[in-house]
């Protein structure tokens, strides 16, 4: 069986998610004074990223956390809506030479899968009309259908997508060299690195440089 994996953030959607979510919250008509908080949360280990005194991995797992936290008290109906309207806004900005690639190897009968750093019921919201059959994203805890906006989560981001990924396909006899996985980012390296026919898409600077190295397709 072959495989073909899509990144998120800057493939399959050519922007950035967490800018959009910020934006969202930022301007929301019933939520917008939660965005104080949130911002007051993420400013240090952000300016500590900039500063190289705090690490960039770490700083985007606090940005996830801190966003949740800012969302206290949402029920899992209040989040799956807040994101429907978010993912609402994506539509017009999914990179279209990517989603072709996608239905490419869905007719190829090829095993498609989304991996991602972005919230899980995001991604499902905006992939809803995409034949994806497996979505690994950050799962969001819930107690009592409550978000727990207290409780650790596991931010989907670097080696930790392609242990997910071999997770999912656990038992499955898989075709790595003639599959598939797309992505945009330096940090997307132990994806593509899985497969036989890594594609940087509108990749940045030091995945560019790898992907010259390496021969490899770039989109």
């Amino acid at each position: 069986m072959r495989v073909a994996i899509f990144d998120f953030d800057g493939t399959l959607y050519s922007k950035e998610t967490f800018q959009l979510m910020m934006d969202h919250l930022k301007h929301h008509p019933e939520y917008s004074s939660r965005y104080r908080q949130f911002f007051r949360s993420i400013l240090p280990p952000y300016i500590g990223s900039k500063l190289k005194i705090y690490s960039e991995k770490k700083m985007r797992a606090r940005s996830v956390q801190a966003y949740l936290e800012a969302l206290e008290t949402f029920s899992q109906n209040d989040l799956e809506n807040f994101f429907g309207e978010i993912a609402a806004k994506m539509h017009g900005d999914m990179n279209q030479h990517v989603v072709e690639r996608l239905k490419e190897h869905v007719a190829n009968d090829d095993y498609v899968m989304l991996v991602s750093g972005a919230f899980t019921p995001l991604l499902y919201a905006a992939t809803q009309q995409m034949p994806i059959r497996t979505i690994i994203g950050t799962e969001i805890p819930y107690k009592n259908n409550v978000l727990d906006h207290k409780a650790s989560i596991s931010h989907i981001q670097g080696p930790l997508k392609t242990e997910k990924i071999k997770e999912i396909l656990k038992g499955k006899d898989i075709d790595w060299k003639n599959s598939f996985a797309y992505g945009d980012s330096h940090s997307d390296l132990p994806v593509l690195e899985l497969v036989g026919h890594p594609v940087a898409v509108q990749p940045e600077p030091r995945l560019l440089t790898v992907a010259k190295q390496r021969n490899w397709e770039i989109l």
